[in-house]
This record gives structure tokens, C-alpha cells and sequence, in this order.
């Protein structure tokens, strides 16, 4: 596995004014972190001191002490690969800042100081500390070392093209203009935040949104450390908040008002961050600023086990169940939404579908069912046509048109037996032979029906093909391939099993009955006489919507999304399935790309879908053999 660092944000019991115990908390917490091979460890701003010291950070003394505290914790990582990233009061001349020291194997590498000073309600900062603005330097001697670099605009960079990590401390976050966004522009794939804020009645809330905001606005790594609750509470009371984001999604967080020392861990992915960016070009329209400086860090040890990688099963689908509702009526808004702005701009006067008792037919005629209740118009306005087949069993015939009625659409059953025999004739096929012709031939009678159907209803035809579908070419080219406006292009089959059973949830017992009887069928074409299981042939969707999220987001490579996904399925899936799996996925997402390219219209719905107009632009005839094994 490539590319994946550990890291951790810690949050130490402390004594305020008290740098020599301070500093034996940080290091039990550290030498806990290194012994799991965290490569970056985050303690809270001025964790050294206490940050509630008021003025007695004006007491010699206590900086002395604190110097003398650093000094310790530096020789602490002599001969460990863990970078420590601790606060601690640094006085230059007569000022003073509030600094971070990033500290490796017995060297302070760098002093990152805080240029945003709260000096409003509970906060004054200014009656101590200066802004970073006003060090007019570049490095500072302190603890017995020369010549660190110190002050604001420090990326700190490895010289294997290792995870890039920069600092801003507390209120920097808060600003108008964050420093790390500097830093990110300037390469830094991790932020660092070393903070010390109070805790307020809904604070812990808003401080989550900002460190999930800030790291998805960077397509960033965002690690922030709180004051824990040892602090004095003289005046406010702080809690020890500790989380780690990526991309706008929180991956660890610790509970707070813990008395004792507590870390967090995530194993995190420079390379995630650097394939968003890259695909994400507006990022690179501010220029690096000029103010970057860039300092050498010592090579970053890997993940070693990713014990700490947060990885779903099913990442299309919400991990959060309080956002279910939400996320489904929004789903089902988008495609309700595209629906009608294409029946007004083509004055169609039906709605044509083709259901087949299936997941994609089902997903699809629940949303023409939304989109003529979005424009007043009676259910009926939809036209839901059954065309067994050869293959078509009594359960999904049954499903198809119980669902059908209790939606209120209007129901037409035509079989296409007589007319693909008749075709068979034409064509010289012998019925017998159930080859790749038997089969697509009942998918293109059944298209020819419905395209002419929605012709002389002056309708349009609503396709039904889902994203998982999509990128594994599991269509008819041709057949159930083309439509006049497909509303699930934009949808994996995980995410559609998930919305019908959202559905169900808010349906009368009998629809919920029929949805439920949907979900727990297997996914089959029905083509040929007897059982034919769509996963058997191609593996899992679980599987192939997993491998499609992590390629195409990300640029995973085929030996990491194994890894991957042997990480995510342990026991649920045999290892040598996810194999032959990965393998079915990636010949046929590079073979098929001819089907992609010309795909009918439709919503995009999540981050990523497979338009040719959209997401993905791409020749039919690339040569996969980068992806493909021999």
C-alpha cells in the first residue's frame, strides 16, 4: 500500500505555568504515538506552558522554563521517526509570539508563529503576544539550536516527495483569510493547527464545520489540537477538542472534557490530496504567494498497517444515518429537477419508462413519480411498460406492475417473445444458441418499443442505467444503453439500494412490501431462460462501486485498490473474490468506454459521474495496459 501516513492529534492533562510537567505529559503522549507510527503528532497551542497563563507570560521564568521544556522533548526524539509539533512562548528582543516548534530526531526544524491575535471578549492575546507579521527575520536560535527557521509561510517538505505539512495556530483558522490556505497553495497537503479555544454552548459544533470546511476548501489533510479542560478556568472552561479532516469529512475526534490525556489517529493519503487538486483547476489560479518558505523534514515513515484508515464499504452511500433523509430527498430533488426542466423544454406530454421489477426501474419510476408531483401533473402523466421476456421471472413481473399501480402510473404489458423470434428468423439466429445476440436482441426490442411509444404518446423516453452500470459497460449498446434523458446516470447500485429502502421507510405498508420484495431480489438482465445473476458474473456491486469511487477520485492505482478494498471487506468478501473482481472491473471500465462516450443526457447527482460532457473525457481506444495485468 502507497502513499498512506498516520497521524495523530493529542490533547495532554497539564499544570498551568508548569513547563517541566507539561513537558512529561507531551512525551508520554508522543512515545505512545511513535510507538504506532504516527509520523506527525499534534499537541495544543502553547500545550508547553498552559495558554491561560496571562501574565505571567511576562515572568522570565516561565519562559526560561519553557525553553528548557522544549529543549527536553527535542533530545526525546533523538532516534524516532515521529515529527512533534508542540506551543510554546517564544520572546525575540522585546516581543513575544506565539510559536509551534516542529521537532525531529533531536532537531527543532522549524517555528511556525501565529499571525492572528483574538483581542475581543474573553480573548486578549495582544497584551502579551505579537503578531507573526512583525518577526522580521528568518530564524531564531532556541532551546541550544541556531538557525531555526521560524515565522510565518513555512511548508515543511521531505526530500522523497513525501506528505507536504504546514502550521497555523488557533484563531488563524477563524480569520477572513486563513494562513493555510497560503500554505496549501504553496504544496502543503496537511495543516496543522495547534489551538486553544473555549468552550461555549454550540462552539464545538461551529469549530467542527470550520476544521471539515477548511480541509475540504484545500482538498486538505486538517489536524486540530484543543486546549484540554487542566486549563484555568478562572473565566471560561476549555474541553480538549481533537479532530482530524480530510476533504471535508471528519475522519477521527475524540470526546471531550476527558481528564486524562487522549490522541486521535487517522491514516491519511498526501496523494488524495495532490489528485483533487490536480483536478480541481481552479485551486491553481492563485499563484503561489511569495512569502512560502519551504524547510527541510525528515522522510515520514508509512503507514504501517492502516489500523487507522476510516474506509466504508460503501462510500456513495451516507456514513452518517441522522443525514439519511436529507441526502435522499436531495437526491431524488436533483433527478426530479432535470426531469422537468427537460419535459418543458421538449413539451413532452408523457413520461415513458420501461420497469422491469429491477432496482434501476424501480429508482427510476420513483423519480418520475417525484418529478409530476414537482410539476403538479396527475401520476398517470407516466407511462410504465412491462415487456417480458425469455427470462422474465413471475417476481420481478409481479413487482413491476404491483409498484407501478400503487404510483399511479398508467400500466401497458407487451411481451417481445413473438418479435425477437421473428428477428431470430430474419437474422438466421437459432433460438437455441443463447449467445451475446440472444440476449441483446431482447434489449434492443425492448428500447424500440419504448422509443416508439414515446413517439406516438409525443413523450419522452426515461432511461434507467445506473453509474455502476455505466462504468462497467453492462448495457446494451444500443438497447437499454440509449434513452432520452437517463435520471440514475449519476447513481451507483449501492446508492439505489439505499434510496429504495429510504423509500419503503416513508411509504403505505403495501408500497414499502413491494420496495422491500425490490431490494432483496437479485440483480439479474432476465435474458436467458432459467436463474442468471448479474453478480455472479461480474462480482459484487459493492465491490465494483468501491473500486469505481477510490479510481476515479482519487487515480488509485489496481495494487492499492486491492489493498484497499481486502482493508474494507475482510470478512464479508473472500479475498480471491475481490480479486477476480478487480480485475472484471478494470478490463471492462477501459473496454467499454465507447458506451460512455455516447451516453444520453442526465443529472450528475454526487462528486463524480461519467459523462463524456462532464466528468470524464476520455478515447474509447486508450491502451489499458497500465491497468491491466498481462
Amino acid at each position: 500500500m502507497n502513499g498512506f501516513t498516520r497521524v495523530a492529534t493529542c490533547v495532554p492533562a497539564l499544570q498551568v505555568a508548569n513547563p517541566a510537567f507539561n513537558a512529561g505529559e507531551i512525551r508520554s503522549l508522543y512515545l505512545e504515538a511513535d510507538a504506532r507510527s504516527a509520523a506527525l503528532v499534534l499537541f495544543p497551542e502553547l500545550s508547553i506552558t498552559g495558554y491561560s497563563c496571562g501574565d505571567l507570560f511576562e515572568q522570565n521564568i516561565l519562559l526560561n522554563a519553557a525553553e528548557k521544556a522544549v529543549a527536553d522533548l527535542t533530545r526525546a526524539t533523538i532516534g524516532r521517526r515521529s515529527v512533534l509539533v508542540v506551543g510554546t512562548p517564544v520572546r525575540i528582543g522585546s516581543r513575544l509570539f506565539n510559536a509551534a516548534a516542529v521537532i525531529a530526531n533531536g532537531s527543532i526544524l522549524g517555528m511556525p508563529f501565529k499571525e492572528y491575535l483574538p483581542n475581543y471578549r474573553e480573548f486578549y492575546e495582544k497584551r502579551q503576544f505579537r503578531s507573526g507579521r512583525e518577526f522580521s527575520g528568518n530564524t531564531i536560535s532556541y532551546a541550544g539550536q541556531d538557525n531555526i527557521p521560524a515565522g510565518l509561510g513555512l511548508v515543511f517538505q521531505s526530500p522523497d516527495g513525501g506528505p507536504r505539512f504546514g502550521v497555523e495556530i488557533c484563531e488563524d483558522l477563524w480569520a477572513v483569510t486563513p494562513p493555510s490556505s497560503n500554505l496549501a497553495l504553496g504544496g502543503a497537503e496537511i495543516i496543522l493547527n495547534l489551538s486553544a479555544g473555549n468552550e461555549l454552548v454550540a462552539k464545538a459544533n461551529y469549530r467542527r464545520t470550520l476544521v471539515a470546511g477548511q480541509s475540504a476548501r484545500l482538498s486538505a489533510v486538517y489536524l486540530l489540537a484543543g486546549a484540554g479542560v487542566h486549563e484555568s478556568t478562572s473565566d471560561v472552561v476549555f474541553s480538549g477538542h481533537a479532530l482530524i479532516a480530510f476533504n471535508g469529512t471528519i475522519l477521527g475526534e475524540n470526546n471531550r472534557f476527558e481528564r486524562k490525556g487522549s490522541s486521535v489517529y487517522a491514516d491519511v493519503n498526501a496523494n488524495w490530496c495532490r489528485a483533487l487538486r490536480a483536478s480541481w483547476t481552479s485551486f491553481h489560479d492563485s499563484p503561489v504567494p511569495s512569502s512560502i518558505r519551504y524547510v527541510r523534514a525528515p522522510v515520514l515513515p508509512p503507514a504501517p498497517n492502516l489500523d487507522c484508515l476510516a474506509l466504508s464499504e460503501t462510500p456513495f452511500v451516507p456514513a452518517d444515518p441522522a443525514t439519511k433523509e436529507c441526502r435522499c430527498r436531495e437526491i431524488f430533488s436533483i433527478q426530479a429537477a432535470g426531469l422537468a426542466k427537460r419535459i418543458e423544454v421538449t413539451n413532452a406530454k408523457r413520461l415513458v419508462i420501461g420497469i422491469s421489477g429491477g432496482l434501476d426501474s424501480t429508482l427510476a419510476l420513483l423519480a418520475c413519480a417525484h418529478t409530476t408531483d414537482l410539476l403538479g401533473l396527475p401520476r398517470k402523466f407516466t407511462l410504465a411498460v412491462t415487456m417480458p421476456g425469455f427470462g422474465t421471472t413471475s417476481r420481478t413481473r409481479s413487482n413491476a406492475s404491483a409498484l407501478a399501480e400503487k404510483l399511479g402510473a398508467e400500466l401497458r404489458e407487451i411481451s417481445i417473445c413473438k418479435s425477437v423470434e421473428q428477428h431470430f428468423t430474419d437474422i438466421g439466429h437459432n433460438p437455441e444458441n443463447h449467445s451475446v445476440v440472444y440476449e441483446n436482441a431482447q434489449a434492443r426490442e425492448r428500447t424500440q418499443i419504448l422509443m416508439d411509444l414515446a413517439n406516438a404518446e409525443a413523450g419522452l423516453l426515461v432511461g434507467t442505467g445506473d453509474l455502476s452500470e455505466i462504468a462497467l459497460g453492462w448495457s446494451t449498446y444500443n438497447g437499454d444503453h440509449m434513452s432520452m434523458y437517463n435520471v440514475n446516470c449519476g447513481i451507483p447500485k449501492s446508492l439505489i439500494r439505499y434510496l429504495c429502502a429510504y423509500e419503503a421507510s416513508v411509504s403505505d405498508a403495501e408500497t414499502a412490501k413491494i420496495l422491500i420484495d425490490i431490494n432483496d431480489t437479485p440483480v439479474s438482465p432476465e435474458l436467458l431462460p432459467g436463474p442468471q445473476k448479474t453478480e455472479s458474473i461480474l462480482g459484487r456491486y459493492e465491490l465494483h462501486d468501491f473500486f469505481l469511487y477510490y479510481f476515479l477520485k482519487y487515480g488509485e492505482t489496481p495494487e492499492n485498490l486491492l489493498a484497499l478494498a481486502r482493508r474494507a471487506f475482510p470478512e464479508s468478501i473472500p479475498s480471491e473474490a475481490i480479486d477476480e473482481a478487480l480485475r472484471v472491473f478494470m478490463r471492462r471500465f477501459a473496454t467499454q468506454q465507447f458506451k460512455r462516450n455516447a451516453c444520453p443526457d442526465g443529472p450528475k447527482v454526487g462528486t463524480m459521474a461519467l459523462s463524456p460532457r462532464g466528468d470524464w473525457r476520455c478515447p474509447s481506444d486508450y491502451s489499458p495496459s497500465l491497468w491491466i495485468s498481462p
